[in-house]
């Protein structure tokens, strides 16, 4: 069974992730975000940055695919309100079609080991360790 995280932005629940993929040895966890209450998610994000300063990598309305560099005010918790926190922060990625992911970069270990547990296994078993 997968874990629910919230995602709240500027202390406002923006939606959840499952934080379904990983890269283990970089300490980052990402996931598709299921909105809470957002009707257009890039608009949201779009204005959000352009408002606090934050740097857009990409940016296509066409798509509505958007790329943002951290975004301090972004915050994901667990169910249990512990916050999970990446040393380089938290970023967005995605577009309309194929959904919008939330990625933490830099979770430190142990706590990346001992919260996903599955995407540490996940890798090692790609390398055939036991």
């Amino acid at each position: 069974m997968n874990k629910k995280y919230l995602i709240e932005i500027d202390g406002k629940l923006i939606g959840y992730s499952d934080l379904e993929k990983a890269d283990a040895p970089m300490g980052v966890a990402f996931g598709l975000i299921e909105f809470n209450g957002i009707e257009s998610p890039y608009e949201f994000f779009k204005e959000y940055c352009l408002k606090n300063n934050i740097v857009i990598n990409t940016d296509d309305p066409e798509f509505e695919f958007i790329d943002t560099q951290v975004i301090s005010g972004l915050k994901v918790f667990r169910q249990d309100g512990l916050e999970i926190k990446g040393v380089a922060g938290n970023a967005i990625t995605g577009m309309k079609e194929d959904g919008y992911e939330i990625s933490i970069l830099g979770i430190s270990y142990p706590f990346y080991e001992e919260e996903f547990p599955n995407h540490v296994k996940e890798y090692e078993n790609m390398f055939g360790k036991e």
